[in-house]
């Protein structure tokens, strides 16, 4: 396993990061843990969900099942850096939202009871709170590290200027602020490399990516679902995009399969290379899933297959589309 310090701190995690959103939904409790501990076994020690995961069977599921799998013993708990989400509505009532003082804090101690843990590594916003001061933000997240309850702060879904106002408000109170951005990035929506890596870089924020395959697009999308096969690239944003961008996926298989390569392995690939990307968010639903990720850390460095890949899918201003082109 590869391990790098998330951005300007010396906590160590793994380059890749596995995703929860599968877990207890698409993925049985007992594969679930199966998958944990494969993850585990693999040198895997960063984990990522969120207070709103598991929304499907109810809102904390997905921390409640995690809770469940630390309480199994064996140093699950202790060897995984461990970062979950504040912001989404837990509830239609008020306050259960958002970035308030409020909030921030009883979400925090809700999440610390579903997941059975003393303490959370990496505690995220999910999204930015317009309305939430930054005063008031860091007010709370200060309160929460005093405490012993977070060790670091993240943001989620972040602009770049977000990054800038939150660090300058932090730095004004002699807070750490944040130390990691959690952004969707991959060939085909590459607009965080316009302003919120460069604005992560110069503050040293580590940049945790998510969907490096789109929703599956990139995952080998045509072929699947000419085969049949096809699960998550079926809905969400995989076959949002589709229509707009069927003819140069189409172009990326045949590259892949040319060189006897994976599409999802090459995916991944090229986000791992990518300058000021800390480690990569993996959903695996099955332990061939896994695999295949694991063997991305092991590949070689292959220029000309980049190149092919600038060509298909060139970044914004060198023609490539603007944010808004994709669905998210």
């Amino acid at each position: 396993m590869q391990y790098t310090t998330l951005g300007r701190t010396a906590l160590q995690v793994s380059r890749l990061c596995l995703g929860t959103l599968n877990l207890g939904v698409n993925l049985p409790k007992d594969d679930s843990f199966a998958l944990l501990d494969s993850a585990l076994d693999a040198g895997i020690n960063f984990i990522d969900t969120a207070d709103q995961y598991g929304w499907q069977v109810h809102k904390g599921w997905t921390e409640e099942l995690l809770g469940e799998w630390f309480a199994l013993g064996g140093g699950r708990r202790e060897k995984m850096v461990l970062g979950t989400k504040v912001f989404t509505p837990m509830s239609d009532w008020p306050n259960e939202g958002g970035l308030s003082a409020r909030h921030i804090i009883s979400a925090c101690d809700a999440s610390l009871r579903r997941l059975r843990t003393d303490w959370i590594d990496l505690y995220q916003m999910h999204h930015i709170d317009r309305s939430a001061p930054w005063e008031e933000v860091w007010q709370a997240m200060e309160i929460l590290v005093r405490q012993g309850k977070v060790r670091y702060v993240g943001s989620s879904n972040f602009a770049g200027w977000h990054l800038v106002a939150a660090q300058e408000a932090a730095a004004r109170r002699h807070f750490l602020g944040l130390v990691s951005e959690q952004s969707c990035y991959n060939l085909v929506r590459r607009h965080i490399e316009l302003e919120v890596i460069p604005a992560a870089r110069a503050y040293g924020i580590g940049v945790v990516v998510w969907s490096p395959l789109h929703g599956g697009l990139l995952g080998g999308a045509l072929r699947k679902l000419e085969q049949g096969t096809a699960v998550k690239t079926a809905r969400g944003r995989a076959m949002e995009a589709m229509p707009a961008l069927e003819p140069v996926i189409a172009d990326y298989e045949a590259l892949c399969e040319e060189r006897g390569l994976k599409p999802a392995q090459v995916a991944m690939r090229w986000v791992l290379s990518r300058p000021g990307v800390t480690s990569m968010v993996i959903g695996p639903r099955t332990e061939g899933h896994l695999s295949d990720a694991l063997d991305v850390l092991e590949a070689e460095e292959d220029p000309e297959l980049f190149r092919e890949l600038e060509r298909l899918f060139p970044p914004i201003g060198n023609g490539g589309p603007g944010p808004e082109a994709w669905a998210w």
